[in-house]
């Protein structure tokens, strides 16, 4: 799922209000360049943000960013707390540049099986593409490289099949803040239709509705990396706030009766911040459903209190209770962990 503009204390916002620049290119120089096996044998954690989790067949396949300048790589674990890799079908690569749409700022992907295909939406020079595979290995390639058409630049993609089969795009448009929209796709998931185009939340400064999405009140607010579940005939739109750079980044959601909104941001939110984990900079990441049916939410966290830089790959599960007549959710802060590789030998 993928990144974002902003900064976090004065001197960064005047260089991002000048330069436009996103905080996720200060990132790309300092994610490894190693090779894929290199980075393996250098420790246990996994060192992936934005992260997202398909399962298939038995098995877990982690992607997310890892070195953005060459595409995604992945790693597999068959119970979600033994896992290898980078064991993508080249040199670790799910996705490699040169096969796909891209030059760089590889970020944010996700995963899903449609008709009998696998496929990966990502973000790559902050636009978005749609690539596709045989396998969850890949690797995930496009006969013509192309992205998803747009008019300005967009990152964060979250595609979700509804019921009646319609296809829908929820991603982020970098547009005065990092603000997400959506729009319902065309049947070949290669473009969107235009007059389908909905923002559904975004922040700023000031925010009248929730504080904790802009804890340092700037005026370019950031609101990023969709994921939607739907649960008896309501839409669950979950996001993260603030700069990922901050300590504040958090998690909270929105609900709609429609896929296209208007969306109600739930009043408990944050459901995951570095209160509830002691981690700082939680967020950016993707529900997914274990073998025996319970959803976990797969996130990042600063690497260290101090340092935030490579961001770690976490992992908690995400509990659903009645309330008031409704379905609200939280994070068991008590299944919260870090995931680890085995060491190479």
């Amino acid at each position: 799922m993928k990144n974002s503009i902003l900064s976090i204390a004065g001197i960064c916002l005047l260089t991002a209000a000048v330069c436009g620049l996103n905080p996720a290119q200060a990132e790309d120089s300092a994610q490894p360049k190693a090779s894929a096996p290199a980075q393996a044998a250098q420790t246990d954690y996994i060192y992936l943000a934005d992260p997202t989790i398909f399962y298939d067949q038995g098995t877990y396949y982690l992607y997310g960013t890892g070195n953005s300048n060459e595409g995604f790589w992945v790693y597999t674990s068959p119970d979600l707390k033994t896992w290898k890799g980078p064991a993508g079908a080249k040199n670790g690569y799910a996705l490699i540049k040169g096969d796909s749409f891209g030059s760089g700022k590889f970020w944010a992907p996700q995963v899903f099986l449609h008709k009998g295909v696998y496929y990966m939406a990502y973000a790559a020079d902050e636009y978005i593409a749609i690539a596709s595979a045989k396998s969850p290995l890949g690797p995930f390639t496009q006969e013509k490289l192309e992205k998803i058409p747009c008019d300005t630049h967009q990152i964060d993609p979250y595609i979700f099949f509804d019921d009646d089969g319609k296809i829908y795009f929820y991603h982020v448009r970098l547009d005065r803040g990092n603000r997400i929209y959506v729009a319902e796709m065309t049947p070949d998931l290669r473009q969107i239709k235009k007059e389908t185009l909905r923002e559904c939340v975004a922040t700023g400064k000031n925010p009248s509705e929730a504080q904790w999405e802009n804890t340092n009140n700037q005026d370019w607010g950031v609101i990023e990396g969709p994921t939607v579940i739907k649960r008896g005939g309501t839409y669950y739109l979950f996001y993260s706030a603030n700069d990922y750079r901050s300590p504040d980044y958090a998690v909270g959601y929105a609900t709609a009766s429609s896929p296209l909104g208007p969306w109600t941001r739930y009043g408990g939110s944050p459901i995951l911040n570095r209160k509830l984990v002691g981690e700082n900079g939680t967020g950016h990441g993707d529900i997914f459903t274990d073998g025996s049916g319970k959803l976990f939410y797969v996130f990042h966290t600063h690497k260290s209190n101090d340092t935030v830089h490579n961001r770690r790959t976490a992992v908690a599960e995400l509990r659903a209770a009645e309330q008031n007549g409704k379905t609200v959710f939280s994070i068991d802060r008590n299944s919260f962990r870090f995931f680890s590789i085995q060491k190479r030998h």
